[in-house]
């Protein structure tokens, strides 16, 4: 439904829904595994009867505490308020975070969801897709695939590189960190035969090197002859900030970061200290598009690229709004069924590219059975 009338928009009701979709097998990155793919799906209902709809965000075991969290918290904030006025929300929405006994993660997540759902209902009122009205620089967008897990046999790794061809995505980002520099590389090597030429690699270690590590599989991937289009979170988390640095400094390529940060503030730092050629904040962590959408100004500013952790359905919209934007990302149909699976029309990836739709809004269409099936109760 379009918005019809001037003037304010109010908002009269909040909905959620977590869903859990357990996955077919344990999946191990460096330092971490993942059973269930989770997500909350938010609405937002005004008196005008543009509702907003929207998924965000992959945690599991805090999903209690984010929906408590929205609903008693967040949605009192934000009743009664303009949605065109979505720094007025966010601002209404911040005290939340201002509790030192708990978790502020968790909390930004939380105003994620209402935030991703106030902008969507925005879109819908304009009759506008979210990309157009952020920037409108793009209408398509390169995607890339993650993968490449733990606990996989050589002929299971190189079918699952050819899933991803068959997918037709142009790459994709291949977890290493869990072994050694020289086990890595090997199973890299692996990737890099099966794929052919043209598909594009970026390495991620999800902070599971040390910093002598992470120069090593560099060099190491250089004397084999496999150039890396970034490193992803390379080293540990502690002191990260400068060894990030070091490790651009000392193999030449590019770093990404910015994932694990979810304030404004925690970007901001790694973009002063030189630590990032790329910054892959995520919406469904920081807070929400309107904070993103600060940290991509910021990159500009520091002649930082973009890209966006995973959330497909949010971030091809953010990153087609602006000029400096890198890839989307996606998984596996059998890691992630979400993305494949909870809206009625087939993903638009033709030859590398994932084509926008005009629809307005994140122009999401979801299946109702599915969220049935996967509803948590």
């Amino acid at each position: 439904m379009t918005y019809q009338k001037p003037g304010k928009l109010t908002i009269q009701k909040i909905e959620t829904e977590a869903l859990r979709i357990p996955l077919k097998r344990v999946y191990k990155g460096s330092k971490y595994s993942m059973q269930n793919r989770c997500t909350i799906i938010t609405r937002v209902y005004t008196d005008q009867g543009v509702v907003g709809e929207v998924y965000t965000g992959d945690t599991d075991k805090e999903q209690v505490d984010i929906l408590n969290i929205i609903n008693n918290e967040l949605v009192p904030a934000v009743l009664g308020r303009d949605v065109f006025d979505t720094e007025g929300c966010w601002e209404a929405m911040k005290p939340a975070t201002y509790d030192i006994l708990r978790d502020r993660g968790v909390t930004m997540q939380a105003i994620a969801c209402v935030d991703t759902a106030i902008w969507d209902t925005l879109g819908k009122a304009l009759d506008m897709p979210l990309y157009k009205l952020w920037g409108g620089y793009r209408s398509e967008i390169p995607i890339i695939a993650i993968g490449g897990y733990y606990g996989q046999t050589s002929d299971e790794l190189a079918r699952e590189i050819q899933d991803y061809v068959e997918y037709g995505v142009c790459g994709m980002k291949f977890k290493i960190g869990g072994a050694t520099p020289e086990e890595d590389l090997a199973r890299l090597q692996i990737a890099r035969k099966t794929a052919g030429d043209g598909f594009t690699f970026m390495v991620d270690a999800n902070q599971g090197y040390t910093l002598h590590e992470a120069i090593k599989f560099c060099k190491l991937a250089e004397h084999a002859g496999i150039e890396l289009r970034w490193f992803e979170e390379p080293v540990r988390w502690y002191n990260d900030t400068r060894w990030l640095r070091d490790v651009r400094m000392a193999t030449g390529v590019p770093v990404t970061a910015g994932q694990s940060e979810y304030t404004l503030d925690g970007v901001r730092d790694l973009m002063v200290a030189g630590s990032i050629d790329v910054c892959n904040f995520d919406a469904s962590w920081c807070g929400g598009p309107t904070i993103w959408r600060r940290s991509a100004a910021m990159a500009a500013a520091f002649g930082i690229e973009v890209g966006h952790h995973e959330e497909a359905q949010l971030s091809s919209h953010l990153l087609c709004g602006v000029h400096h934007s890198t890839y989307i990302e996606c998984f596996h149909k059998d890691r992630d069924p979400l993305f494949w699976d909870i809206q009625t029309e087939p993903r638009p990836i033709k030859d590398g590219i994932y084509h926008m739709s005009d629809r307005p809004g994140l122009g999401l269409l979801l299946d109702r059975d599915y969220i049935k099936k996967y509803k948590v109760t």
